[in-house]
């Protein structure tokens, strides 16, 4: 690191890289100050006028506009990735190669084959390489992952996820990269990577899937340039069955053209003592059903999240139940997690670690599955290493 301080940069200045850069901003703000200094450094993009505005807006030093600049920066130790996935594996492989450590948007990438290669390169770099796998920060996720291994809600029998958004339903929305590539690089890609690591955080390992499903709704979208009318490639709606390793069951859904669902991401257990579910559009809370006690008392309940549970006490400035928070603490979270393995911070009062580059290419193995069983007509497919 330079000078015994950390230098962030952020390749990147759409939505969701001012996310990350925005997190890099608060995350010395939380729990004990354990972290050396931490230079906000640069924001680049290949748009410069964004670059400039998320720079200026999030109190970064500079701005670039390629990527290429934040390799060669000599003050910058720390890199967040946030751009088109088929751009990945280049990028990643020059930050590696500088020294640079990698904090990597999901999906790892646009291909097995170069999900493979960051893999590799990850596990012989001299640096620290992750994927961001953002909701395991939801506390709310977290809490319900503990009430599944500390035994509280038994066996698990089937666990459901849903994605769902409307950011491709209104037709004229125009044909970016989003709707470019092979069936399972859309929605399926985009929402239902962010659903497959949260059924096996939540459910353990997939070994098998069916059922897949595709469905592309809006067929032609209006070119970025011209306004004419394109094909759109891949999928507007994914789903398939899960068959986790345990025995239980398990469902993927995923869409971009939900009109009226915003941004609801939703986690549902059903286990042998009792039930327990979160939704993104009420991040602050879950609900949990508990078989215990008298059955004419038992019922689902609210709990309100707070300093009982996982990430907020002593995180977040006000820990109390009924505070409330939402999908930008998770990014706070995320990136505090990385700053502290990146400076060797470590023991009980650390954060998990970020997922590595070998979970984000086992979470495109399961993908790949999914899109698979969808060629094959609905078949069951196995979940490959």
């Amino acid at each position: 690191m330079s000078d015994e301080s950390i230098g962030v940069a952020v390749i990147g200045a759409g939505q969701a890289g001012k996310a990350h850069a925005a997190a890099y901003r608060s995350a010395t703000t939380l729990y004990d100050s354990v972290l050396p200094p931490v230079r906000l450094v640069t924001i680049a993009d290949v748009a410069e006028r964004a670059a400039r505005a998320a720079a200026d807006r999030f109190g970064y030093d500079r701005h670039d506009t390629s990527w290429q600049a934040v390799a060669d920066a000599e003050d910058v130790d720390v890199v967040s990735v946030v751009v088109a996935n088929s751009l990945h594996l280049e990028i990643v492989e020059a930050l590696l190669a500088a020294g640079k450590h990698v904090l990597c948007e999901k999906p790892l990438s646009d291909t097995i084959q170069s999900a493979q290669a960051m893999a590799d390169l990850a596990r012989t770099a001299s640096s620290v390489a992750r994927i961001g796998f953002t909701y395991r920060r939801s506390p709310g996720i977290a809490y319900l992952r503990d009430l599944l291994q500390t035994g509280t809600l038994g066996d698990v029998y089937h666990v459901n996820g849903r994605y769902l958004t409307s950011y491709g339903s209104d037709p004229t929305t125009p044909n970016s990269w989003r709707f470019k590539g092979a069936p399972g690089t859309g929605a399926l890609a985009d929402l239902g990577s962010h659903v497959g690591y949260l059924l096996e955080f939540t459910g353990g390992e997939i070994t098998s899937v069916s059922g897949g499903r595709f469905a592309t709704v809006v067929p032609k979208r209006p070119a970025l340039a011209s306004g004419a009318l394109e094909t759109v490639e891949n999928d507007d709606y994914a789903s398939f069955n899960a068959h986790f390793a345990s025995g239980a069951a398990g469902s993927l859904e995923a869409s971009r053209v939900s009109t009226g669902r915003t941004n609801r991401l939703e986690i549902e257990v059903f286990a042998s003592k009792g039930s327990a579910r979160w939704h993104q559009e009420r991040p602050s809370e879950i609900e949990l059903y508990l078989t215990d006690g008298p059955e004419a008392q038992r019922g689902n309940r609210t709990v309100l999240l707070g300093g009982a549970h996982p990430y907020i006490a002593g995180g977040l400035p006000l820990d109390t139940a009924g505070v409330g928070f939402g999908q930008n603490e998770g990014f706070v979270f995320q990136a505090r997690a990385f700053l502290e393995e990146v400076a060797g911070v470590a023991g009980a009062d650390a954060l998990p670690r970020n997922a590595s580059f070998e979970e984000g290419l086992h979470n495109m193995v399961l993908l790949e599955a999914g899109t698979r069983s969808a060629a094959l007509g609905g078949a069951t497919v196995a979940v490959n290493p």
